[in-house]
């Protein structure tokens, strides 16, 4: 039977966002945390390089300012990365607090550099950083008695104005959130969630694209409800490409294995199947440059030869160096036959972050009251037009923090809206052409890849709209139709995000940063500023 709960704090996403902001509220109010599998799967446990934050007195803020700003070509709000790059050390140090352990060399912080840093300043656990950073959280947030976990329980709908019957518009400055229709994928019945704040830490969209470093999980739900909910979302262009994932002779998996920015770090260089290291005749950083570069430059180099991958090389660094730093790696890659220590990599280019998101202001707020967004499925205004990389952890952190502080007081202003009605699923019924699901999900992520990928035109952007429509169309006929599942929640969802990367790209006539147009290849002064649909 479904069940009507109450919750001061519905948090909905497990990874670093969700668990560090229900950890900030649950001494002033009870929590739910929804998450769609297990708690430990999300793509922070995935995160291999590490969170970027000034722990070295060589370093400065200023100077992890300029390379934020940088990377991200002209888009970044400079107050919003400010107060992330000042806020940062404090809540690495907190994570510490809690239990993380990083690296350390001579009793000392051991600092990574990647691509667009100036500076070492990436604090990691060797080269599985997530997964460290994930196991101290979760071990706090079951610990705790304010904090309740719903595991393969997925949030289907926001909650508005919307389902009390009143019309709800985009531009509309009042509608609020009152929680969630949430789905319990093991009791097959959606739960209603009433809750006086909640916050959408779902993560990415990576799944949308076939290749991707991204989990199953990261299907862009975040996204999706927030803007069928009415809620603004910014620069949804802006795909950042991993330059750098594991080439499959066999064809692309469900999730690419990322090959960690930090590789090329610590001196890793990039040689085409003909033997000729590329990089420097593209940017004078070469490896080094921002991951947007590098990822262009693979590209150009597979199209112009028609080779299927480029060579990632660090065989000539020495051995135990290379699995020191990367032990996670070097085992995972002799499990496909490659000694890392000895032989090249063959890699290719992976979707890997979600730059845009739902649009929020310095406290994670987003425009409907009582509805919060942090981590990659928000647009905070820190990355612009590119992410640098492992600034992503740290926003996530910073926003989580600032977002929880500001809910408590909110919860202390607000009363649970009672006159909510239950999922109403009457005249829906097990339809048996699930394949459709399948079928439609191959197509939209084979559509995003050939046509919204790491080059784009307008020719290409107009295929992609025309083929996403009739899957809109297919697919809502289905939903309208059928029982709730996952896999058809997903789809729904996926699509919806599609759609709004198509219409951010056509919307941006310029190239930006991760956003690059053949039509219009230059950059644009008059354009220099968010995507907002």
């Amino acid at each position: 039977m479904p069940e009507r709960y109450q919750f001061d704090f519905l948090v909905i996403g497990s990874g670093i966002a969700g668990l560090t902001f229900a950890l900030r509220v649950a001494d002033h109010g009870s929590v739910a945390i929804v998450t769609k599998k297990e708690s430990v799967e999300s793509n922070t446990n995935y995160a291999q390089g590490g969170i970027a934050a000034v722990m070295d007195a060589a370093d400065s803020f200023e100077q992890h300012v300029q390379d934020t700003l940088e990377a991200g070509a002209g888009l970044c709000d400079r107050e919003v990365v400010e107060t992330v790059v000042r806020e940062g050390p404090e809540r690495v140090r907190e994570l510490m607090a809690l239990g993380a352990q990083f690296t350390r060399e001579n009793g000392r912080l051991h600092l990574g550099r990647e691509g667009g840093h100036s500076r070492n300043r990436i604090v990691h656990a060797a080269d599985a950083t997530g997964r460290e950073v994930e196991r101290a959280l979760l071990a706090r947030v079951r610990a705790h008695p304010n904090i309740h976990i719903f595991e393969y329980h997925y949030a289907v709908d926001l909650i508005t104005e919307h389902h009390l019957g009143q019309y709800v518009s985009r531009l509309r400055p009042d509608i609020h959130c009152f929680g969630a229709y949430v789905l319990d994928e093991r009791a097959d019945v959606v739960h209603t969630f009433l809750a006086k704040a909640t916050l959408l830490a779902t993560g990415g969209s990576g799944q949308v694209y076939l290749h991707t470093t991204n989990p199953p999980v990261a299907t862009g739900d975040g996204v999706a409800m927030a803007y069928r909910a009415k809620a603004r979302v910014a620069n949804m262009e802006f795909i950042q490409f991993h330059p750098t994932t594991l080439f499959y002779p066999d064809g692309p998996k469900e999730r690419s294995f990322l090959i960690s920015e930090a590789v090329r770090g610590e001196g890793a260089r990039l040689y085409n199947l003909a033997g000729e290291r590329f990089m420097p005749k593209y940017d004078p950083r070469a490896e080094l440059a921002p991951r947007d570069i590098v990822a262009r430059a693979i590209d150009d180099q597979l199209k112009r030869r028609g080779d299927p991958h480029v060579w990632l090389d660090i065989s000539h660094r020495p051995a135990e160096e290379i699995k020191r730093h990367f032990p996670n790696i070097y085992r995972t890659l002799l499990d496909y036959g490659i000694d890392m220590t000895q032989q090249p990599i063959p890699v290719v280019p992976a979707a890997h972050y979600q730059c845009g998101g739902v649009l929020t202001d310095l406290h994670g707020r987003t425009t409907i009251h009582g509805l919060y967004a942090a981590g990659e499925v928000a647009c905070t205004g820190l990355h612009g037009a590119n992410r640098l990389a492992s600034n992503s952890l740290l926003e996530a952190l910073v926003f989580a923090r600032r977002a929880a502080e500001d809910a408590v007081q909110y919860v202390q202003t607000q009363t649970w809206r009672t006159d909510v009605p239950d999922w109403d699923d009457r005249g829906t019924e097990r339809p048996q052409e699930w394949v459709l699901i399948a079928h439609n999900r191959d197509e939209l992520r084979r559509i995003m890849w050939d046509y919204v990928g790491i080059v784009r035109s307008q020719l290409r952007l107009e295929r992609a709209l025309r083929r996403t429509r009739l899957l809109y169309e297919e697919t809502e006929d289905f939903y309208r139709r059928a029982r709730l599942s996952p896999g058809l929640c997903e789809l729904r969802n996926m699509i919806a995000v599609a759609y709004l990367i198509i219409r951010s790209a056509q919307m941006r006539r310029e190239s930006r940063g991760l956003h690059y147009m053949l039509d219009y290849p230059e950059p644009v002064e008059s354009e220099r500023r968010p995507t907002l649909v």
